[in-house]
């Protein structure tokens, strides 16, 4: 199972002065050093944290794969086009949200991400969409073209994270169906959201071998500001691959 290690609260906290660090882009390179897969980040449209040079100077710099996580907006693809990430990542975005909470609804959205996802596809750039564990958004994501869905995992992360043990242990089974339903479709199949170092061990145990990456940010900048960037990604490696 991959590591993609989601730098954007590194720009979160430099952001809160407005100044110039600490760097994502220096958090990428660290990343990369400390043993991830792949460096992903999220360029909201309102720039709350990473801003365009810090996805530029990350595409440029770090020689891993770099997944840019973005809404379907007609500006969010010109700046995919012109950057080339390796893959996006289409995400629900909204204004008043402290983070992306729930999946994309491919299914109201179908028709028109066909057309948006032609160009982007046409260049060579991975799609993936951002989805509930949910069988009809599964075949939505396959009738749009995508090559791979990475699975909303906030639902389980939160029950697990309130100790609701049982609830957290229904929900993951309800995500390693989908993940399963959605690898006999051919996809590719990520996870992410709210995964930290004491939740993640029960999901990889039942997801490994279906799941192929998970993308975690919060928890890993979280744990940096105590124990180092580098300390922080190879605990979380360590954990996600042994």
């Amino acid at each position: 199972m991959r590591l993609g290690v989601n730098v954007d609260h590194v720009a979160t906290v430099r952001q809160a002065r407005r100044t110039f660090e600490p760097s994502p882009v220096f958090a990428a390179l660290i990343a990369q050093q400390a043993g991830a897969d792949q460096i992903t980040l999220h360029l909201r449209e309102d720039r709350r944290h990473i801003q365009d040079r810090d996805l530029e100077l990350i595409k440029e710099l770090v020689i891993i794969p770099v997944n840019l996580e973005m809404a379907p907006t007609e500006e969010m693809r010109e700046i995919a086009l012109r950057v080339k990430p390796d893959r996006i990542t289409l995400v629900p975005e909204r204004r008043e949200e402290i983070t992306t909470e729930g999946g994309l609804d491919v299914v109201s959205l179908k028709e028109r991400l066909k057309d948006y996802l032609k160009p982007i596809k046409e260049a060579g750039i991975e799609v993936s969409l951002f989805i509930e564990a949910d069988r009809a958004q599964i075949d939505a994501s396959v009738e749009v073209g995508t090559d791979a869905i990475e699975l909303h995992t906030g639902a389980y992360a939160n029950l697990w994270n309130e100790h609701r043990f049982e609830e957290a242990k229904k929900e993951l089974q309800r995500i390693k169906e989908a993940a399963f339903y959605a690898k006999e479709k051919g996809l590719r199949v990520y996870a992410g959201h709210g995964l930290t170092y004491h939740n993640v061990k029960d999901f990889v145990r039942e997801l490994k071998g279906v799941v192929e990456e998970l993308n975690i940010g919060h928890s890993i900048v979280a744990n940096a500001v105590i124990f180092g960037f580098e300390r922080a990604v190879k605990e979380m490696i360590n954990l996600i691959k042994t």
